[in-house]
């Protein structure tokens, strides 16, 4: 498990108060304070924050779409910045990059120079999305995954695995300790979207989904892969 290079999905709604709107400090930097943690373990960390606790690119059915999802870009890089600045606070060389140029806050992202600032021991940051509407978050994490030759991705998610059905709903929703891409595909299950779980299964790069809400959820996550879902492109 050591020195492996993972790229860690989180939604915007992880960095939130308990409102689900704004960024929490004190959440903020518990996270980064993990993040460090795994960093100085010797592990390779880039990250794919979410704009959910700003803005979605559905958040207003009478906007154009393609306007509300570059809104739901812009409010990825506020989150990225907020997180380089909280895991810059334990001394760790962050850097922050954006799919939309704005060189005045982020690098623009390049994929050799994301990969030379990860073999630098610095934590990457990407934003932006992948700088096109129509995209989701997930879909840049298994895109920037695959670019940057990751062996896993973290999806940071608020229930803790893949379930048959809504478990926030349904009391007898069954969780499922491991999956293939494939099966994630054929029950159409919402813990992705299927452009993320195709480009994950064609580049044959596992996952993990869990639930930040646990005390050193990431930590416990990368260390062991257990209290959630892995995904495989094959059952082992």
């Amino acid at each position: 498990m050591k020195s492996r290079r993972v790229l860690l999905k989180l939604s915007g709604e992880a960095l939130a108060p308990e409102s689900g709107f704004g960024i929490d400090d004190d959440v903020v930097r518990n996270i980064a304070g993990q993040i460090v943690a795994l960093h100085q373990d010797g592990h390779k960390l880039a990250i794919v924050v979410g704009g959910g606790n700003f803005w979605r690119g559905r958040s207003s059915e009478n906007m154009d779409r393609s306007t509300a999802d570059y809104m739901g870009m812009l409010a990825t890089v506020i989150n990225g910045l907020a997180l380089q600045d909280a895991i810059e606070s334990f001394e760790v060389p962050t850097r922050v990059m954006s799919a939309i140029e704005m060189p005045k806050v982020a690098e623009p992202y390049i994929r050799r120079r994301a990969v030379n600032h990860l073999e630098k021991g610095r934590i990457v940051i990407f934003s932006g999305g992948t700088g096109n509407p129509f995209f989701s978050t997930d879909t840049t994490a298994a895109l920037r995954a695959a670019e940057i030759d990751a062996q896993l991705v973290l999806f940071a998610k608020t229930i803790d695995g893949v379930y048959d059905k809504d478990p926030k709903i349904y009391e007898n929703a069954r969780k499922f300790d491991k999956m293939t891409y494939k099966e994630i595909l054929d029950l159409d299950l919402q813990v992705m979207d299927q452009t993320a779980a195709t480009l994950l299964r064609e580049n044959d790069i596992p996952s993990f989904v869990f639930s930040m809400k646990a005390e050193k959820s990431l930590i416990r996550a990368l260390e062991s892969l257990t209290d959630g879902t892995i995904i495989r492109r094959e059952h082992e």
